[in-house]
């Protein structure tokens, strides 16, 4: 089923609870101007709507346009980069609470999801398949680290046969197993965060592109048809910010990625697939990512490209590295494509700050976004109701300006995905 707005996504397709809400005319006020409605912006505005805030949210296409609403689905434990690497470049203590927000924020969408009974298909479960042998040494580390130092007991080295009596694909050596992290239908849970915004009494507009915003004292944020007059701003765009703000462009990086969703393969013929409701990425540094629907597809990510333009036919771009890891899927037919952007950091962590005392911003996620964006969102309503120490800690990450600001970043983004691909390929 075609979705108005959306983009012919099997989440689209099978979307729960579309609102149409209206476009933004004349003139409003606010407490708080959201602008953009995915996690961030709708984490962002329930929380301070929570607080007794009067909020309205701005959204240039749909609520759940852009990331939120396209994604892999996949939750995982701590940030983008794990908690060796978090150690080693900025010591045990700030590592340790950076994880300790990863954890929280895996349990407020667990809450949220509770609490609004948003139906999103949220599963346990998520698997890394080692792609090169190499990487077994790498798991056993962490998975030591995160027993004996993080409290955390639920992660495990798989050895190659394991791995594949849950995926069966040979291109794994092995596998690291974390029980505790998720999967869910990424669109219906930004519905469900919406609904529950609007319940809690956001105003919230679609089809409402905000063209420039003062950071004056109050705020005064245009459309093309409309004015809102607010005490603070949250800048929750992302990937999507484009030209909106170049003091935050400059830190971050739109890139493409793809997704497809074949067939229903019946129940029998998934789960000899895989083996349970698990999410699964592989351990390259461009990810292959997939996972088993609740109506029996495999939903598949695979390729990503740094141009604003798509690939012409995005089913075959996609299916060429699905069947990489699932040839005996040759037969299988695909019944959705579709691609969506992810904003990356130099150092793959969240830029979560402020550029003005009442303009508040977070972008960034590197590709981890469900859990990161939630909590971010929360951090910052939290900042704004007059509570920052959880969101000044975001300000020890240095995130740094791509080289080449917005002109030359994916000449050297290119440049450095050749290299990381064949560090993929030779290990």
């Amino acid at each position: 089923m075609k979705v108005p707005g959306y983009p012919d996504s099997y989440y689209a397709a099978t979307a729960i609870g579309v609102h149409d809400h209206p476009t933004l005319c004349g003139n409003q006020r606010a407490d708080v101007c959201v602008i953009g409605g995915g996690f961030t912006g709708l984490s962002a505005a329930l929380n301070l709507a929570e607080q007794g805030f009067s909020v309205i949210l701005l959204e240039a296409q749909r609520i759940g346009f852009g990331a939120s609403g396209r994604c892999g689905g996949l939750i995982g434990s701590g940030q983008r980069r794990d908690v060796l690497e978090m150690e080693e470049q900025f010591g045990f203590d700030l590592s340790r609470q950076f994880w300790d927000f990863a954890e929280e924020a895996k349990a407020e969408i667990r809450k949220r999801v509770a609490m609004h009974d948003i139906a999103c298909d949220l599963q346990r479960g998520q698997l890394v398949g080692l792609h090169n042998k190499s990487y077994t040494g790498w798991a056993k580390e962490l998975a030591g680290a995160l027993r004996d130092r993080y409290d955390y007991p639920h992660a495990s080295v798989l050895t190659r046969d394991e791995t594949y009596s849950l995926v069966s694909t040979h291109t794994f050596h092995g596998g690291f197993l974390d029980t505790e992290a998720a999967h869910l239908h990424p669109l219906n849970l930004a519905l469900g965060l919406a609904r529950a915004a609007r319940e809690a009494g956001v105003r919230i507009f679609e089809y409402s592109r905000v063209t420039s915003y003062t950071d004056s004292e109050p705020a005064i944020i245009r459309t093309a048809d409309g004015i809102v007059d607010a005490e603070f701003i949250v800048l929750a765009c992302n990937g999507y910010l484009e030209k909106l703000d170049r003091r935050l462009a400059t830190r971050m990086m739109p890139i493409n990625n793809f997704m497809i969703a074949t067939e229903p393969l019946g129940e029998d013929r998934a789960r000899s697939l895989i083996g349970q409701r698990i999410g699964i990425h592989d351990s390259r540094f461009v990810v292959d990512y997939f996972r088993l629907s609740d109506d029996h597809r495999l939903l598949f990510g695979g390729g990503e490209n740094y141009r604003r333009g798509y690939p012409r036919d995005v089913k075959s771009f996609v299916r060429k590295y699905m069947l990489r890891l699932f040839p005996q899927l040759a037969d299988v037919s695909i019944d959705y494509a579709w691609g969506g952007v992810v904003a990356v950091t130099v150092n793959r962590l969240p830029h979560v700050g402020r550029l003005a005392p009442n303009l508040y911003f977070a972008q960034g996620y590197s590709g981890h976004g469900i859990s990161t964006a939630n909590f971010a969102g929360k951090v910052i309503a939290e900042a704004i109701g007059g509570t920052a120490s959880r969101f000044d800690v975001f300000g020890r990450l240095p995130i740094h300006n791509f080289p080449g600001g917005t002109l030359l970043r994916y000449p050297g983004m290119v440049l450095g995905m050749l290299y990381y691909s064949m560090k993929d390929r030779l290990g």
